[in-house]
C-alpha cells in the first residue's frame, strides 16, 4: 500500500520482519509440543528459543528463495544458518508448507481484525456524540434527491452510528470465524503428526484447531471476512456521499474542516472542497475490489492448490491497511465537521412550507375529506406553489374548499415542527438504549 493511505501500526503487521516472526514461533511452539509428546529431543526444541529477540533478516530469507523457489523452505534454511543443521533437523517434522502459511496469515488477518474493532468503536463515539448535540437540529429530509418531510441532523448521524454498529457485529462474528489453525500435515491428515501438535499451537495464539483443514484452511472463511471489510466500506461511502451533498455550493448545510493555510484549487483561491470525503469514497472503492477475489479463492482443486497465494498476498495488507486509514480519516471527519443550522433551516423553508404537504392531506382525511379530494386539493396548490414560488400555507388559506374543513388554527398546527420531532426520543433510545449490554462503544 502506499504509505499516503496507511498507519504505522495496521502496517507494522504485514511487514516481512512480522510475517517471519510469525512463523517462527509456529515453528518453535510446535517444536515443544512434539518434544512434550516425545516426538523430538526437547534440545532440539529448546535450541530454537534462542533465537526468541532475534531480527529476522528478510533480506537473507528472501536471498536464499531466489534460489529455492519456496519460501517457507527459504526460511528454514534461514533458521538452520543460525542454530546449525544439527539442532535444526526436526523443526517443521511432519509439517507442510501451509501449515505455517495459512496459520500465520490467520494471525495476521486476527491483529488487523483488533485494530479495526477498535477503529469503528473510536467512529462509532464520534457519531454517537454528533448525533446527541444535534438531536434536535432540523433539517430536510430528501428521496430521490427531492425535499421531503423534516428530520433532524441528530436523526442522520444516529442512522450511520447503528450502520456502524451493525458492522461492528458482522468484524466481530467474521473475526471468530477466522480464528482457526491448522498443523495438520500434507493432505491434511496428519499422517506424520500428532493431532495435539495443533491443539497446543492453536492454543498459544488464541486460535480454535480447524475441524478438517485438507492441507490449507478452508477460504470461506477468509470470503467472509473481505465480505465484511467490503460491506464497512460501503458504509463509509454512504457517510461520505451524505458529507459531499451537504457540503456543495446549493446546500451548504455542512462542510469539512478547513485548516488555516489550507488551499482548495491550485487555480481558484475560494474553494473549500470536500476532499476529505471524495478520497474516503476512492478508498471505499479500494476495498471492495478485494471482495472478489476472496469470493473466488474459495473454489480450490482438491486438497490444495496456491492460486489464491497471490490474492491474499495483495489483498491482506491492502484491505485491512486501507481500511484501518479510511476508519480513522472518517472518525476525524465526523469529529471536526462544521455544521450550519441555520442553513439547514433555510433549506426547509426553500419550498415555501410544501415539505407539510402530508401533514395537511391527513388533516382534512380526519376531518372527514376523502382521500382522492384531499389529495387532489392539496396536490394543486403545492403545484402552484412549486411553479410560481408562493407561500403554501396562504395558498390553503385562501381555499374555500380546504377551510370548510379545517379552521386557520388547525391549519397552522399542520405546520407545526414539533410534530415530525415527536419521535426523536423513541428512535434515540431505539438506537441508543439506555440499558443495554450489547451496545458495543
Amino acid at each position: 500500500m502506499l504509505q499516503r493511505y496507511s498507519r504505522p501500526e495496521m502496517t507494522r503487521i504485514w511487514t516481512p520482519e512480522a510475517k517471519y516472526r510469525i512463523w517462527y514461533e509456529i515453528e518453535t511452539h510446535a517444536c515443544d509440543a512434539m518434544a512434550e509428546l516425545g516426538v523430538i529431543p526437547i534440545e532440539n526444541a529448546k535450541a530454537l528459543h534462542k533465537l526468541k529477540n532475534h531480527e529476522f533478516d528478510h533480506h537473507r530469507i528472501t536471498a536464499i528463495e531466489r534460489e529455492t523457489k519456496h519460501d517457507v523452505i527459504a526460511f528454514l534454511t534461514y533458521l538452520a544458518e543460525l542454530i546449525g543443521a544439527e539442532d535444526s533437523r526436526f523443526i517443521h517434522q511432519g509439517m507442510t508448507s501451509s501449515d505455517v502459511v495459512d496459520t500465520g496469515f490467520n494471525i495476521q488477518l486476527l491483529r488487523a481484525c483488533d485494530i479495526l474493532i477498535e477503529d469503528l468503536r473510536a467512529l462509532k463515539t464520534a457519531l454517537k456524540q454528533r448525533a446527541v448535540e444535534h438531536k434536535y437540529t432540523p433539517r430536510v429530509g430528501r428521496s430521490h434527491g427531492i425535499h421531503a418531510e423534516p428530520i433532524t441532523m441528530g436523526l442522520t448521524f444516529a442512522r450511520f452510528f447503528a450502520e456502524m454498529d451493525r458492522n461492528l457485529c458482522r468484524l466481530h462474528a467474521a473475526r471468530a470465524n477466522i480464528a482457526t489453525g491448522a498443523i495438520s500435515g500434507a493432505v491434511g491428515t496428519f499422517a506424520n503428526i500428532d493431532p495435539r501438535v495443533e491443539e497446543y499451537v492453536c492454543k498459544q495464539f488464541g486460535l480454535s484447531p480447524e475441524p478438517i483443514s485438507t492441507q490449507i484452511i478452508p477460504r470461506d472463511r477468509h470470503a467472509q471476512l473481505f465480505s465484511t471489510f467490503g460491506i464497512i466500506a460501503g458504509s463509509i461511502e454512504n457517510i461520505a456521499i451524505e458529507i459531499r451533498h451537504m457540503q456543495r455550493t446549493e446546500v451548504f448545510e455542512a462542510e469539512e474542516f478547513f485548516s488555516s493555510g489550507q488551499k482548495g484549487s491550485s487555480a481558484m483561491p475560494h474553494k473549500r472542497n470536500p476532499i476529505l470525503s471524495e478520497n474516503l469514497t476512492g478508498l471505499a472503492r479500494l476495498i471492495r475490489m478485494t471482495v472478489a477475489p476472496a469470493m473466488e479463492n474459495i473454489a480450490l482443486w482438491h486438497e490444495r492448490d496456491i492460486s489464491h497465494s497471490s490474492v491474499e498476498r495483495n489483498i491482506g495488507p491492502d484491505a485491512t491497511i486501507t481500511l484501518d486509514f479510511a476508519l480513522t480519516r472518517l472518525t476525524r471527519v465526523i469529529s471536526n465537521l462544521v455544521l450550519y443550522p441555520d442553513r439547514m433551516q433555510a433549506n426547509l423553508d426553500r419550498l415555501g412550507g410544501l415539505v407539510m404537504s402530508q401533514r395537511v392531506l391527513l388533516a382534512l382525511t380526519q376531518a372527514g375529506m376523502s382521500r382522492e379530494r384531499a389529495y387532489e386539493l392539496v396536490q394543486h396548490h403545492a403545484t402552484n406553489v412549486w411553479n410560481h414560488g408562493r407561500d403554501f400555507k396562504s395558498e390553503l388559506l385562501k381555499d374555500a374548499n380546504i377551510i370548510e374543513f379545517l379552521s386557520p388554527e388547525t391549519l397552522e398546527d399542520s405546520f407545526s415542527m414539533d410534530y415530525h420531532l415527536r419521535q426523536v426520543d423513541t428512535i434515540f433510545e431505539r438506537v441508543f438504549p439506555s440499558q443495554d449490554a450489547s451496545q458495543d462503544e
